[in-house]
């Protein structure tokens, strides 16, 4: 075999014993039923705990997904406070905590509100020990009652109207020259707050 023109030497090595550096993955089906036994054990030594922690229902980023409501990463503290629940109470009852997280609408906020109620609501409390109930543990009639290990649902994000007829003052109403005018006015406030100023100072002048 010859070589010619400007290429690549040639320098295959074919003697190598491939078959020491090949990687199996023949017990993928038995680790597979080892995890799924492994997560049936934990969650029956949770006993009536909820298989998942409690999140906030947020609007996903970017205009293209924000009509889509997930999961966040946990309640910030302005709607703790709004449900009636301390930091540390919530940690310790199943409640994510977000310190970073901010509410920038009054909506979102009142949405997690109502979902932190709604999991108090439900929230069965069993004492450590079963002759010494302390502050906040759940009655003998609540502990009684029949548990579930569901998470509250997240909120359906559109709220369907019924068909209705267009009234005339929506008829009338113009959305583009409404915007138009609310942002002049909002950029002009400052030059127009000044001209009134100038012209009761000059009106106070010519009094005197």
């Amino acid at each position: 075999m010859g070589f010619a023109h400007n290429n690549v030497l040639p320098g295959n090595h074919f003697r190598k014993d491939w078959q020491r550096r090949v990687k199996t993955w023949f017990d993928q089906p038995g680790r597979k039923l080892r995890r799924r036994n492994a997560r049936k054990a934990k969650a029956a030594a949770l006993g009536v705990r909820p298989l998942s922690l409690l999140r906030p229902a947020v609007r996903a980023q970017t205009v293209r997904y924000n009509t889509k409501v997930r999961e966040g990463r946990g309640f910030t503290l302005s709607e703790l406070k709004a449900a009636g629940i301390n930091r540390k109470e919530a940690l310790s009852i199943g409640i994510v905590v977000d310190h970073r997280r901010r509410n920038l609408s009054e909506e979102g906020l009142n949405l997690n509100v109502q979902r932190l109620k709604a999991y108090k609501e439900k929230l069965i409390l069993f004492p450590r020990k079963a002759g010494k109930p302390k502050k906040g543990d759940s009655s003998v009639e609540d502990l009684k009652a029949e548990t579930t290990r569901a998470s509250v649902p997240l909120p359906n994000p559109y709220s369907h109207e019924a068909p209705r007829k267009i009234t005339q003052d929506e008829k009338d109403f113009e959305a583009y020259k409404t915007l138009r005018v609310e942002r002049a006015n909002t950029r002009y406030e400052g030059a127009r707050k000044d001209r009134a100023k100038k012209k009761a100072e000059a009106e106070a002048s010519k009094k005197q």
